[in-house]
């Protein structure tokens, strides 16, 4: 069975412009933090970054925000950031992006912008070349994720993801249903979460 203990969610710095969006994150957060596992993110305070990371700080759990340098006056502020359990300080986005994946068990993409798609679809190529097999999750609030599944499903369709069973990502539409479905999916899976360190470092 793979342990999880650390959850990774990239969501939108911005809220988006339906309170659901908001909602969901301060739902997840709260979840994540009553599971007893940690917080990974962005590190941003605003947005639907803001809200998950709020809704696990005031579960009492505990959160560890990444971001780099040249966005802590972009997406958060030093008071706010004060508040985090850990905060890492990246000299760049790639070296952010880097961290998370060590730091986390498995990661879940809420509502979001072109960072957010990037990052998940990262998280999804490496899981095709074979270097993780940690659970990835789209939280479908409100069919947020519909238009990027269905393109996931055209590219397989037409032939170009020859590993559709490695990139084949959970789907869950109840933010307050994220975790179990994180737990349920590492529990059946007996293969182990680690890649190749020596070829992540090199990407």
């Amino acid at each position: 069975m793979n342990t999880i203990r650390s959850v990774c969610v990239y969501c939108g710095s911005s809220p988006g412009r339906d309170e659901a969006y908001l909602e969901a994150g301060h739902l997840l957060g709260r979840s994540i933090a009553r599971a007893g596992l940690r917080l990974v993110y962005g590190g941003g305070t605003k947005g639907i970054m803001g809200a998950v990371a709020d809704g696990t700080l005031k579960a009492g759990g505990t959160v560890m925000g990444i971001i780099p340098r040249f966005l802590v006056t972009k997406e958060a502020t030093e008071t706010a950031l004060q508040r985090l359990n850990q905060l890492v300080i990246t000299d760049n986005m790639h070296e952010r992006k880097h961290r998370m994946f060590e730091e986390s068990d498995a990661f879940v993409a809420l509502p979001g912008g072109i960072g957010t798609v990037e990052e998940i679809v990262e998280i999804m190529t490496w899981a095709q070349l074979g270097h993780h097999r940690k659970p990835i999750v789209f939280a479908n609030v409100k069919g947020f994720w519909n238009p990027m599944l269905a393109l996931i499903d055209h590219m397989a369709g037409e032939g170009f993801i020859h590993t559709a069973q490695r990139v084949k990502p959970l789907v869950v539409d109840d933010p307050g249903a994220i975790v179990a479905a994180v737990m349920a999916s590492a529990s059946a899976d007996q293969t182990p979460t680690g890649g190749e360190s020596s070829v992540i470092d090199k990407m």
